[in-house]
């Protein structure tokens, strides 16, 4: 049961490093500061979790504020096709990607936390989902006031 586990702990921490790394590349990639700035808040988020993972997985993990607050979901992502992660992104295509990861991260962890068997380890789970749902939530936004409003 531990080895099945760890090795949940290990496949969320290596999508967590993806996400970490997709941030690192926006930030290359961004025209804007102020997006880089926040692309730069966003992989340090991301690398977060996996030192929350990798506590977990350690068992060092403290039951310390474990709410998991509630995130609106505009479901903009909802609606829109993947796009490919390779080659040169506009900046429409870098929004839907980011939303696109972030739905799936959430959709790790709340599935992650459906299984779990243990509160604590369940409320982890949870706690992560609602990380990434506060992720995808801002993309929205901005494709929302940025993107939609365009058009």
């Amino acid at each position: 049961m531990r080895n099945e586990f760890n090795m949940i702990i290990d496949f969320a921490i290596e999508r967590e490093q993806e996400a970490v790394d997709f941030y690192k590349s926006l930030q290359v990639n961004s025209d804007f500061q102020s997006n880089k700035n926040f692309y730069v808040e966003l992989e340090a988020m991301e690398q977060g979790h996996i030192n929350t993972l990798e506590n977990l997985k350690k068992n060092v993990i403290e039951n310390s504020d474990l709410k998991v607050p509630t995130v609106d979901n505009l479901h903009i992502s909802d609606y829109l096709v993947d796009v490919p992660s390779e080659g040169k992104l506009s900046y429409q295509d870098i929004l839907i990607l980011a939303m696109k990861r972030e739905e799936k991260a959430y959709a790790l962890y709340a599935m992650l936390a459906e299984e779990a068997t243990d509160t604590f380890i369940k409320n982890i789970f949870l706690k992560l989902a609602s990380e990434e749902a506060k992720h995808k939530n801002h993309f929205e936004k901005k494709y929302d006031s940025e993107i939609l409003t365009d058009n």
